[in-house]
């Protein structure tokens, strides 16, 4: 029987990489930031994808553990896996990557990730996988036409983008000379429910000592109501909930790390 231990993890093109994130992430979209990838193969196939690269406002990123050197981070920008891979494969395969980096690149201390609660989950596999949580907000930024689409509140109001004036062009939208996300609003574009969770991994043990906003609790998501699933609001049972992320994986019990969601329409969740 096939299992996670079956899966070969090395580096990928962008092009190899970006191909797969296209085909079976949730988005459809890649991120160009992303300068790293892994790819997760199985039978000698890729069905896996990890992307990694800059956030996209380092500046802001950095203070979250002070001293951190320029190059000395990455983001996990996306996450993409097929659901022809085994059960837990998320988590090993994130784990052969970590390795990697840090055998191949040991000047970066820690790797930032984000689970898009609104469009997917809260971050079981993130949990499952050794990475604290460090952040839970309000989405603010995932927008969704009539029509389905979707489209994040960067690319709506910043007037450098020809996606902006694309989707403009395509509603019959007069923007003006502003970059307000009234016209959409107007239209009948809506900003979606939910949160947007940060979690942090430290690949030097040392870093974490620095970090400067507080480790959250894992209950603290269902205390929020962030708890989400395939971008559905859930309510776990929090009374088997530890509130010491130091003593395992998320909250009990966690929902199976194999699913459409969190396998082939992976978020950044990634």
């Amino acid at each position: 029987m096939v299992s996670a231990k079956d899966i070969i993890v090395k580096p990928i093109t962008a092009q190899a990489a970006n191909a797969l994130v296209k085909r079976v992430h949730y988005s459809g979209k890649v991120v160009n930031n992303s300068t790293l990838h892994f790819g997760a193969y199985l039978n000698d196939k890729l069905e896996g994808v990890m992307s990694f690269g800059s956030p996209l406002d380092k500046r802001k990123v950095l203070p979250l553990v002070d001293g951190t050197q320029w190059n000395g981070m990455l983001e996990l920008n996306r996450m993409a896996f097929s659901d022809r891979l085994p059960r837990n494969s998320e988590s090993r395969c994130m784990a052969v990557a970590f390795r990697l980096i840090k055998k191949h690149y040991p000047h970066i201390e820690w790797v930032l990730s984000f689970s898009d609660g609104t469009q997917c989950g809260d971050g079981t596999i993130y949990r499952a996988s050794g990475f604290v949580l460090t952040g839970i907000r309000k989405n603010g930024q995932i927008i969704k036409f009539p029509d389905g689409l979707i489209e994040t509140r960067l690319v709506l109001t910043d007037s450098r983008r020809p996606r902006r004036i694309e989707l403009a062009k395509k509603y019959g939208l007069i923007l003006g000379g502003g970059t307000s996300l009234k016209p959409f609003i107007d239209f009948g574009a809506v900003l979606l429910d939910g949160y947007q969770l940060r979690y942090i991994y430290f690949l030097n043990p040392e870093a974490k000592k620095r970090l400067t906003v507080p480790i959250l609790p894992f209950s603290k998501i269902d205390e929020m109501g962030a708890g989400m699933y395939k971008g559905k609001s859930i309510k776990r049972d929090t009374k088997a909930t530890t509130s010491d992320q130091l003593v395992g994986g998320g909250a009990i019990p966690t929902i199976t790390l194999h699913s459409s969601c969190a396998a082939s329409k992976k978020t950044h969740e990634a």
